[in-house]
């Protein structure tokens, strides 16, 4: 049976979805941007600073649904700008262990939600 994941460590939806949804011991994160859970404000600044806030935030969405980012399976990774790739991974990758970090995908788009630098969404499973 689906479950909703829900936590207010993370921005509450600014649509019609929810932070999370699991299956049995699938969890599936929608895509998070560098939002502040607390004032709903973009947090402005470099892709660096962006992409700490969004992992922070998939960060609170996993441990509400009982997982962590050891946990990850896949993560898709959409940034404004692709000159920013290196820049992003620099933060990124301090949220995975190399032996266990994920699959993932990182793709371009012409615009983001609120016109953020990055946003990332991931499958994990339960501990």
């Amino acid at each position: 049976m689906k479950k909703i994941i829900s936590t207010a460590k993370a921005p509450s939806a600014i649509g019609p979805y929810n932070q999370a949804t699991s299956f049995e011991k699938l969890i599936f994160t929608s895509g998070q941007i560098a939002l502040d859970p607390v004032t709903m404000e973009v947090v402005n600044g470099t892709v660096q600073e962006q992409t700490k806030q969004v992992m922070e935030n998939l960060k609170a969405v996993l441990e509400e649904a009982g997982s962590s980012f050891e946990n990850v399976l896949k993560t898709t990774c959409f940034l404004a700008n692709m000159e920013d790739f290196v820049a992003f991974n620099e933060i990124y990758g301090q949220y995975f262990k190399a032996e266990t970090a994920p699959a993932r995908s990182t793709v371009a788009v012409k615009t983001l939600p609120k016109n953020v630098l990055v946003e990332v969404e991931v499958i994990a499973y339960k501990n």
